[in-house]
């Protein structure tokens, strides 16, 4: 079969079994996408095929003979984007609300995905569906989101997010005052079974850990205007979160309520902190809150005093 590309890995520790080690090493590749590499026989171990779960031990030597990528049915489309940072690796954008970062069923078109076709033709970064999508944002989020222009950047990067090496910083106003002014809510989270496209609070056995910091900025009235620092990557972890505490974002439709002052829900990711992948330097990015944001507090701020 011709390959997209054939990787070659030793192990340097014993113990993990090869699914899992796989995804550890190669971070694009998940767990359940090496599953079915070692399953179609395209993963060999000192040259011979293997179980997902056989144990690696220190020194062997590990192929993966990836099939060729599927074509992207992206389709390329000339959507603003504004970029706050970009070098050859990658791009640093600054997310408008209403984007989706890539397209879902129901919603093919329109999205960070298919502006990232268009502004850099095909970035090479395995997926063809997601190019360049190292982590997310929800469509009604605004802020900054990394994008990779290639597979070694995007390797890098992933493995950031994955050792919690990336510090990220968002913004919410939320309903009613938050106690004490400086916390921490860390409970498991995991897809809601009454309503699928919803995430919940979980037990241990049916969530993943799931962890936030928080800094209440000031008091407007009955709200609160919150610094949120996830550590853990969650689908939806900081609205899930802060509505478990009985605080939920304002304008949050899906575990809050509509709001009067706010078209969408008031959360805005306003630094990011990361090493770049050529360098390793040290880099920051910032993202003042956008006019609707501003205007939605303001007139909260107004109505209090």
């Amino acid at each position: 079969m011709a390959t997209d590309s054939l990787i070659r890995l030793k192990a340097d520790s014993d113990g993990a079994r090869l699914d899992k080690w796989i995804n550890e090493r190669q971070p694009d590749i998940s767990r359940t996408q090496a599953q079915r590499l070692i399953q179609e026989g395209l993963v060999s171990v000192n040259g011979m095929s293997a179980r997902p779960s056989v144990r690696i031990a220190r020194g062997d030597e590990v192929t993966i003979d990836l099939p060729p990528r599927p074509a992207s049915t992206l389709t390329p489309e000339d959507i603003p984007l504004t970029i706050v940072y970009e070098d050859d690796d990658l791009l640093v954008v600054d997310k408008p609300p209403g984007l989706t970062v890539h397209p879902a069923p129901g919603h093919s078109g329109h999205t960070l995905a298919n502006a990232i076709v268009s502004r850099l033709a095909q970035p090479d970064t395995g997926d063809r569906q997601r190019p360049g999508i190292v982590h997310r944002l929800d469509k009604d989020t605004s802020g900054l989101i990394i994008v990779a222009k290639n597979s070694r950047a995007h390797y890098d990067l992933a493995g950031q997010f994955k050792r919690r090496e990336v510090s990220k910083v968002y913004l919410a106003l939320v309903k009613g005052r938050v106690t004490p002014r400086v916390g921490v809510i860390e409970a498991p989270i995991g897809r809601d079974r009454s309503h699928r496209e919803r995430m919940a609070i979980a037990d241990a056995v049916h969530g993943r850990e799931a962890r936030t910091g928080y800094r209440v900025l000031k008091y407007v009235g009955n709200f609160s205007f919150l610094e949120m620092r996830p550590e853990t990557g969650r689908t939806h972890q900081i609205r899930v979160h802060l509505a478990a505490i009985g605080h939920p974002v304002v304008g949050d439709k899906v575990y809050g309520t509509a709001s009067e002052v706010v078209s969408r829900q008031f959360l805005h990711a306003h630094r990011l902190r990361f090493r770049l992948p050529a360098t390793g330097q040290t880099v920051e990015f910032r993202s003042e809150l956008p006019e609707d944001l501003k205007q939605a507090l303001n007139e909260i701020d107004a109505g209090v005093k």
